[in-house]
């Protein structure tokens, strides 16, 4: 296939990066790209969705796999996953027989091993430097719902309509759910048996990197679980300090040991970031050495340093990202040539594992099996977003009052900017349009 044919197929498709960026997957076909990997790393705790998607529909991915990596001319696409998840390995290694460009390579068991940064040396040795992205060293990453979306949108001429999303934590009955954009968290809670406790915390995203949310919260293109847990639980805790709060107790209880530092996941790869240098500075004010300021830029969030690092229980990753975005609002940009210090000796001594990040997260109670369903559901209504990734908003063609019949586009990509296609789930009526969201309703009979 030719590169702006399958380019356009991914725009018009409204493929985005399912995996939490949102990124849209056209614009990561690039013919400088020799390795293309696929990413199933999943390295947040608890999360089960993408091996299972990849052990189900193994041919699937790889397949569309093996298309994307002949149409950029890649010499070779690699599949990242972690040696524990036996029954997705054996389901692709019995796929990719077919296809000797693909091959499976395994990931160690930490965090985060699915950030590209850290993916890309893992699998191939070659270190992304600070301010880039893995196209500069050859390399493009899809993850394995995004690829299953592309199979889909190639030979299927199906667009992205609906999304895998993981229920877990205080539920009945934690599953993998394909539900359809714009349901609402709730929903799917109680597709999952309901909420074991009461007043529980809706968590949308991953423990270490996901969001408070609530149970009317809508489900998008990127949303890949809601986790219910305890008011009183530790991520919670973690994740209700607001940064006020969080720099007053930086100025009042920051020893500047450096653990979040030394086991900073950027840093350990040459990054200029140091979250203990940009603590020690707010929390004395010492303004006048900019560096540590700016270098919040090449900060991944990966949440190390305030979820697992830090023994005084302080929130270095949540004043940094709202430190950052306060330099972006200013108009400030990352240095032009960062330092890079070169991936540290000292990496493979300081590399989190996972089952010790769910142990210290309180996570161990609700590390259990989420089957994995293709059940049919289709509620009453969705509430679509937008702004469902990285790039410029979708533009709406449908008015206020239009019947529309389930797949019918009702967004289009923005010309000449970053951006995709929307779809509806559902079949029925359009009940609300505005420029955050559409409303679409079953027509009642």
């Amino acid at each position: 296939m030719q590169l702006e044919k399958l380019s356009q197929i991914l725009r018009e498709s409204g493929i985005v990066g399912a995996g939490g960026a949102g990124f849209p997957a056209y614009a990561k076909l690039d013919k400088r790209a020799d390795t293309i990997i696929l990413n199933c790393a999943e390295c947040e705790p608890l999360f089960k969705v993408h091996r299972q998607i990849l052990e189900k529909y193994a041919f699937e991915v790889v397949s569309a796999l093996s298309e994307v990596a002949k149409t950029v001319g890649a010499e070779r696409a690699i599949i990242g996953i972690k040696p524990t998840y036996t029954d997705a390995i054996d389901a692709v290694k019995a796929a990719i027989k077919a296809y000797p460009e693909v091959s499976v390579s395994y990931l160690p068991e930490i965090y985060p091993a699915g950030d590209e940064v850290i993916l890309t040396y893992e699998l191939t040795g070659r270190v992304i430097k600070p301010g880039n992205i893995p196209i500069s060293v050859g390399v493009t990453v899809f993850n394995v719902e995004t690829m299953y979306d592309i199979y889909r949108a190639i030979n299927d001429k199906a667009p992205v309509t609906h999304k895998y999303v993981m229920v877990a934590g205080e539920v009945k009955n934690p599953s993998v759910l394909r539900v359809p954009i714009g349901t609402t968290h709730k929903e799917l809670v109680t597709l999952c048996g309901g909420p074991t406790i009461k007043d529980a915390v809706y968590l949308v995203g991953g423990p270490m990197t996901g969001k408070i949310g609530t149970p009317h919260g809508t489900i998008t293109k990127t949303t890949n679980a809601v986790i219910l847990l305890p008011q009183d639980h530790y991520i919670v805790q973690r994740k209700t300090v607001n940064t006020t709060t969080g720099m007053k107790r930086a100025m009042s209880a920051c020893c500047s040991c450096r653990m979040c530092t030394d086991l900073c996941s950027r840093n350990l790869m040459g990054s200029p970031i140091n979250p203990q240098e940009f603590m020690h500075g707010i929390s004395h004010n010492k303004v006048f050495d900019t560096k540590p300021f700016l270098n919040t830029f090449y900060c991944s969030q990966c949440g190390l340093c305030e979820m697992y690092s830090c023994m005084q229980g302080l929130s270095p990753a949540s004043i940094i990202a709202e430190y950052r975005n306060g330099l972006r609002v200013k108009g400030i940009t990352p240095p032009k040539e960062p330092e890079f210090s070169g991936v540290s000796d000292k990496r493979k001594y300081r590399k989190v594992p996972v089952a010790r990040l769910v142990r210290r997260l309180g996570l161990t109670k609700y590390n259990v099996d989420a089957p994995i369903t293709d059940k049919e559901i289709t509620p009453a209504r969705v509430t679509i977003s937008l702004s469902q990734n990285i790039g410029a908003a979708s533009h709406v063609i449908v008015k206020k009052g239009d019947t529309v019949e389930a797949g019918q586009l009702i967004a289009t990509a923005p010309e000449d900017k970053l951006g995709v296609a929307l779809h509806t789930p559902i079949g029925g009526r359009v009940r609300e349009i505005n420029k955050d969201f559409i409303i679409i309703e079953k027509i009642r009979k």
